[in-house]
């Protein structure tokens, strides 16, 4: 995996710089507001937000593989998550429901169904990492071509 690295823009932001083992980057944080310092205008994506699409891109990342090894003609696949958060600090996540939108031709959906069962219960490790806290839940739309 390499070294994962975060850094601090500066003094007057909240804004955070972070580096994969790659070398690619991503920005959270937000930056104060000049007419109120108390509001936050968010400038980069929300910490929290990055977990949630950890878990999409993960899953989706072994869904691919997997109906590319099933020989299933893949032609496209989007994940929406809707995320619910605990009321109070540290507002964890309890639920998350991850809508599977696969397209191709000729795919079978017993093949789709096990892909996504595969990548959530054994192979997705944001999904193993996340799993004792949040209840993850998912849902299909299967389209052809």
């Amino acid at each position: 995996m390499g070294q994962i690295a975060l850094e601090w823009v500066g003094e007057d932001s909240r804004l955070f710089i972070g580096r994969d083992g790659h070398g690619h980057t991503v920005v959270a944080g937000s930056w104060p507001k000049k007419d109120d310092a108390e509001w936050q205008e968010w400038k980069g994506l929300k910490p929290s937000d990055l977990l949630v699409i950890s878990l999409c891109a993960c899953s989706c990342y072994d869904v691919v593989e997997i109906l590319k090894k099933q020989r299933q003609d893949l032609t496209g696949l989007r994940i929406t998550a809707d995320a619910k958060q605990a009321p109070e600090p540290p507002w964890q996540f309890t639920e998350i429901h991850l809508n599977y939108v696969v397209k191709g031709r000729n795919l079978l959906r017993a093949k789709v169904d096990k892909a996504i069962e595969l990548s959530q219960n054994k192979y997705c490790s944001v999904a193993a990492t996340i799993k004792g806290v949040t209840k993850i839940t998912h849902s299909l739309d299967l389209k052809s071509e």
